[in-house]
């Protein structure tokens, strides 16, 4: 049974932990709402830019397509780009999306696909590195960088597509957790190379709005295609980075909100069995004294 001393220092102990607790809660409370904004911000033009290239495909020549729209007509080699926090304590936010790509990995290696992994973030490597360490084939470390800027997303792109180039991989999906709420993130798959485009494009967009817009595009589909798609890549990385920050901002608010209110709870518990503790001493102090005096 430990002393009232021991009770002592861990409720001590227990209260310093939910001071900090309570402390990164505030913070990342404070860090959330910008980037949820940020976010946010980001999805239209990632959408928008996905329906202008859905109708820049429709009505360009197949023939000499780009090969980031058609692929490179084999999927043997696929690259899995896992985008994670570079810090822990906020629950299941990293360990969800490694979940989600190492599924796909085992599923690709199962039907004979070689499978190679780009990490960005340090928690992802961490989480894969034991069933598929030997799949990592470079990380990206964004501890030096305070801000999520476009040129971090466009460094990304820029290592992907000379991978492409050289033949390194022939499909390439994104990985990363979509925002959807403070409690709620939602680990996603995005296949970015070869191009996922919607059907339909901004034709059909138009038509649900009671008319079919025609557009004229100078100079060719064709040119304005090669020009807009390796910027869909950096524009696509860049909304997945500005969901995972408000993502990772979401998940550890939470955290932390239950890791203080269970450490309240500790120390409730904790208080109440040194209290009882401290009792029975004086009780078992008094009939010492008491019986003392009566032998005397």
């Amino acid at each position: 049974m430990p002393s009232l001393k021991d009770l002592r220092n861990r409720i001590s102990s227990v209260k310093a932990t939910r001071k900090i607790t309570k402390a990164m809660q505030m913070v990342a409370a404070a860090k959330l709402r910008r980037a949820q904004d940020a976010a946010t911000a980001a999805r239209p033009y990632a959408q928008r830019m996905e329906r202008v290239l859905a109708n820049l495909n429709k009505r360009a020549n197949r023939s000499g397509a780009s090969r980031l729209l058609v692929g490179t007509g084999k999927d043997d080699v696929h690259l899995l780009i896992v985008m994670t926090a570079e810090r822990g304590l906020c629950g299941g936010f990293n360990s969800n999306i490694a979940k989600l790509a190492r599924q796909d990995a085992q599923r690709l290696a199962a039907a004979g696909k070689t499978v190679k992994i780009l990490s960005v973030g340090r928690k992802g490597a961490d989480n894969l590195r034991r069933d598929l360490g030997r799949n990592i084939v470079d990380r990206v470390d964004l501890r030096g960088h305070k801000q999520i800027g476009f040129g971090i997303a466009a460094d990304i792109a820029h290592t992907v597509l000379a991978m492409f180039e050289a033949g390194e991989f022939d499909v390439a999906t994104l990985y990363f957790s979509e925002f959807k709420s403070v409690i709620a993130q939602k680990p996603t798959a995005l296949q970015l190379i070869p191009a996922k485009l919607p059907e339909g494009g901004e034709a059909s967009a138009g038509a649900a709005n009671g008319g079919e817009a025609v557009y004229e595009y100078e100079p060719d589909e064709g040119e304005i295609l090669s020009y807009l798609l390796p910027r869909n890549i950096a524009s696509q990385i860049f909304r997945g980075l500005l969901e995972n920050a408000a993502s990772e901002q979401g998940a550890r608010m939470s955290a932390m909100d239950s890791a203080t209110r269970n450490a309240g709870d500790m120390i409730d518990k904790l208080t109440l069995r040194y209290n009882r503790q401290r009792q029975a001493n004086i009780t078992k102090e008094l009939i010492e004294i008491i019986s003392g005096a009566e032998a005397l």
